[in-house]
């Protein structure tokens, strides 16, 4: 893998460079452990009790959904966009056997905190796991040198989701996958930012952007990707999430909101993947 000079992109919103910079959002005990996502909460029994071991779990479990569908990864390279603390990374190291991690972040607050969090492991093994500052729209790297690129509940901050699709099938090598877990809204219908705006302040103040899943799906193929597929796995997160929530937030709060419009079908929480078409096959090398 090469990393090329910085490559021109969109600027951080305030609000981004904000909640991911003095505010540091990893720090927060709602995102328990470093992670920063609303969990996969499928495998965890909500009618008990929830501790920060469930928390944790919930949010690692998403990081193995995606990474699962962007694998198998043994020996082979990754880039996360958006890599936050930088814990999937670490995860994904641990348990998916890759020969490389790259994590990517577009705020160098946040990869200050992840080289720090994971210095240990960035002292152990360098050859396996870096973090590189670049954005989704303009990623320092040379063509087809990475064979999966993920990104966890990092896309709704994407300014591009054009830009992003052009640049992730650039990066990834023929027959490499991507694999993205975030949330959308169902629908192109006009009044989406207006509705979550008023509901949502992650959407009022311009951290979230409201589109449509199909504003990534479409961008997947227009980028030359196949096979873009995706699934809604809002049932395995919003319920979970809520009830999480719910420890802190009385109902009616705006964070508790999220279920709201995830039950009115205003927004969901998806997972979209799709693969670079492996190259063609020299016709001398074709099985006889």
């Amino acid at each position: 893998m090469a990393e090329g000079a910085q490559k021109s992109g969109p600027t951080m919103s305030p609000s981004v460079r904000e909640t991911y910079g003095p505010a540091d959002l990893s720090g927060d005990p709602v995102f328990a452990g470093g992670f920063i996502n609303f969990g996969l909460w499928s495998d965890i029994d909500l009618g008990l009790p929830l501790r920060e071991a469930e928390r944790v779990r919930s949010q690692e479990d998403l990081y193995r959904h995606v990474l699962d569908c962007a694998g198998p990864l043994d020996g082979l390279s990754a880039l996360e966009v958006g890599c936050g603390l930088g814990m999937g990374c670490a995860l994904a190291l641990r348990e998916y056997g890759p020969a490389l991690v790259v994590g990517m972040d577009i705020h160098p607050q946040q990869l200050r905190r992840a080289r720090a969090t994971h210095a240990d492991l960035l002292r152990r093994q360098p050859e396996r796991l870096r973090f590189t500052h670049g954005s989704a729209e303009g990623m320092p790297f040379t063509d087809g040198c990475f064979d999966a690129v993920i990104s966890v509940e990092a896309a709704q901050h994407f300014p591009d989701l054009s830009a992003f699709a052009a640049e992730t099938a650039r990066v990834l090598r023929p027959g490499g996958r991507v694999a993205v877990a975030s949330f959308f809204t169902v629908d192109d219908a006009p009044d989406r930012q207006a509705q979550l705006a008023g509901l949502l302040a992650t959407y009022a103040n311009g951290l979230d952007i409201a589109r449509p899943v199909t504003a990534l799906t479409e961008a997947f193929t227009a980028a030359g990707l196949t096979g873009v597929r995706a699934e809604s796995i809002g049932q395995h997160v919003w319920h979970g999430w809520d009830l999480w929530l719910s420890r802190r937030w009385a109902a009616g709060t705006w964070p508790r909101n999220f279920l709201r419009v995830y039950q009115q079908r205003i927004l969901d929480y998806y997972l979209i993947t799709a693969e670079r078409p492996a190259a063609p096959t020299e016709k001398g090398d074709q099985p006889t």
